[in-house]
């Protein structure tokens, strides 16, 4: 028996050893691939307790090459972020190390300022990144730029978009879906979905969209029961829309779901999509709808809208069998995923344009000014802790395995307990 035992553990590791060397990755690797993290459900597979942070945990704080609102993203040992200096008209595109901060390498990009809103910045945009390659884009009113670097930050390929027409500037991440890499390209302008090939940058597809105003809304991906995927994306002119991945052909759309811009990215909960929309004057609103069963000849429909303290920056959040909406204006409500009902509807304060992100059953935001707020992922509200940074910040955390990652204005921070 001790033999067979033995042989046993030895064919697992065996296993183990094959698997390492075919996929190349490694199995203590740390990813967190896009914006909010995988699927950009904001939920982090991490050891870290935010409600016990403090001045001690924090590992290491850096001062990074000019300003930016993208939110940092990982792979195995490297944090890539993106930022711009005004002064001297130049767009940063950075690895740091994820042990001490230190910038792995940085590439520069010539760039011009130009009108935005005053909440924007000019390296909105998160990167994407995966085993092979770095992902980026920025834009001018005379172009709209993605690109590819390698992780030893080598330039790959460059493709032009074409213009990008907002009064407000570009904020919209890239997510890469099998072997594509995926775009909303919503705007004032010509109008726009794509998929590129993500080794070469050859379009693969153009979805063509109408146009209003420009959304800062990253795409997700919503599998069927039956395993059958779409590409969700929101916007003011078409709504949430269902696009077939393989094609760009539209699969459903449910155009009428707002009337205001939508900035917020779709979410998937309780066999339901989420959208918002809003303004900086109100009127902000959240919609859930029922995504049709093509096989059963069903239509998308309107399950319900949410009108009180709704978001309109911040993503929604679902943990479990509850979901939460983080308001701009700093208010939290936590409402049951099929119904709508909500369970309670309270103020944490302070300004927010970052989303929240669950760690098991704690919920941390960040606000503009740089407070972590975090909240018990339950349905009694309860805050947690309470740390403030004192920096302004419009970006939402990233995770590994045992850390979180906050990028404020200028800076980054890395803590661990």
């Amino acid at each position: 028996m001790k033999v067979r035992c033995l042989i046993q553990v030895r064919i697992l590791g065996l296993m183990c050893i094959i698997l390492f060397l075919h996929t190349g990755i490694s199995l203590n690797a740390a990813h967190w691939e896009r914006f909010r993290g995988p699927n950009g459900s904001g939920i982090a597979n991490s050891s870290i307790k935010p409600s016990q942070i403090q001045s001690s945990h924090l590992i290491w704080q850096v001062n990074l090459p000019g300003e930016g609102h993208s939110s940092p993203v990982l792979w195995e040992e490297a944090i890539y972020l993106t930022s711009m200096s005004p002064t001297t008209s130049t767009f940063h595109v950075l690895a740091l190390n994820v042990s001490n901060g230190n910038i792995l390498w940085r590439r520069d990009v010539e760039y011009s300022a130009f009108r935005k809103h005053d909440f924007n910045s000019f390296a909105s945009p998160s990167a994407t990144v995966d085993a092979d390659r770095v992902y980026v884009t920025w834009a001018t009113p005379s172009h709209y730029f993605v690109a590819a670097l390698n992780h030893a930050g080598a330039w790959l390929w460059k493709e032009d978009l074409g213009p990008f027409v907002s009064q407000h500037g570009v904020g919209t991440s890239p997510i890469i879906f099998e072997n594509k890499l995926i775009l909303a390209n919503d705007q004032k302008g010509q109008s726009f979905l794509c998929a590129l090939e993500k080794n070469s940058g050859s379009r693969i597809w153009t979805s063509p969209r109408r146009s209003d105003k420009a959304a800062y809304s990253t795409p997700c991906v919503y599998s069927q029961p039956d395993g059958k995927a779409y590409l969700i994306f929101n916007s003011a002119a078409d709504g949430i829309t269902a696009v077939q991945p393989d094609t760009g052909t539209v699969a459903w759309s449910y155009a009428q779901a707002f009337d205001k811009r939508s900035c917020s990215s779709p979410i998937v909960a309780g066999g339901k999509i989420f959208g918002s929309c809003g303004s900086g004057g109100g009127g902000n609103y959240v919609v859930a709808v029922d995504p049709p069963d093509h096989t059963l000849g069903q239509q998308v429909e309107l399950a319900y809208a949410i009108r009180h303290s709704a978001n309109y920056v911040p993503t929604p959040i679902a943990v479990g069998e509850l979901v939460f909406f983080w308001s701009d204006s700093g208010f939290l409500t936590c409402a049951d995923p099929k119904s709508g009902k909500a369970f309670y509807r309270e103020r944490v304060r302070n300004r927010y344009f970052g989303s929240p992100v669950a760690v098991g059953d704690e919920i941390v935001c960040v606000s503009t000014t740089g407070e972590i707020v975090v909240v018990a992922a339950k349905k009694k509200f309860q805050v947690l802790n309470r740390f403030d940074l004192d920096a302004t910040t419009h970006s939402t955390p990233g995770f590994d395995h045992q850390a979180m990652y906050v990028r404020t204005v200028s800076g980054l921070y890395k803590f661990m307990n």
